[in-house]
């Protein structure tokens, strides 16, 4: 009988040690997750701006052309610029993953969520390189139209078309950090 109150006992001890590590870790995912939760707030509604500026510019060109002489140069710039605005979504993502990342968390409930998070973030991170490179290409090619002597602005840059093909399919972020700190919050009481 003293043999079993006595592993039971030790057992309650053990889970309850258990429950506190992984609140413990918990509780620091979920600060790690609310000091970032700023960049992550920026990089939604910056790749946002980036998907509608991207589709219209996709839009234009398609419809009107690439146009002739400086007007390629300026499309060259703008798709560069969009680009540019690709990397910078792209390194507040980065900055977000970073942080969970550099966390030492051992339970598996804690490190499910890191895992969730990072694919997730991953996946986005992928679609602005494949944005930023069709626009890259894009820009490229803008600029080999204009020393064409006998361009006539017809010809869409095969970035924009695959760009284009792209952003139909693209579907707005969940706000994945926003979500498992409302998860952390109601599992653990913070």
């Amino acid at each position: 009988m003293r043999f079993t109150y006595g592993v039971a006992l030790a057992a309650l001890v053990f889970a309850a040690g258990c429950g506190r590590q992984e609140k413990a870790e918990g509780l620091q995912l979920s600060q790690a997750l609310t000091q970032k939760q700023g960049d992550f707030n920026s990089a939604n509604a910056k790749e946002a701006a980036l998907v509608e500026n991207a589709r219209a510019v996709c839009a234009a060109i398609t419809t009107h052309g690439t146009g002739r002489g400086t007007e390629l140069a300026q499309n060259a710039g703008l798709v560069n610029s969009l680009a540019g605005s690709a990397v910078e979504v792209s390194t507040h993502l980065s900055q977000v993953r970073q942080a969970i990342s550099d966390l030492s968390l051992s339970q598996e409930y804690t490190q499910g969520i890191r895992a969730a998070l990072n694919t997730e973030l991953t996946r986005r991170q992928r679609f602005l390189q494949d944005v930023r490179s069709l626009l890259e290409q894009s820009a490229t090619d803008f600029l080999a139209f204009q020393k064409q002597k006998d361009f006539k602005g017809e010809t869409i840059p095969d970035g924009i078309t695959k760009l284009d093909a792209v952003l139909q399919s693209y579907k707005a972020p969940p706000d994945t950090v926003g979500s498992t700190l409302a998860e952390l919050k109601t599992k653990y009481g913070l």
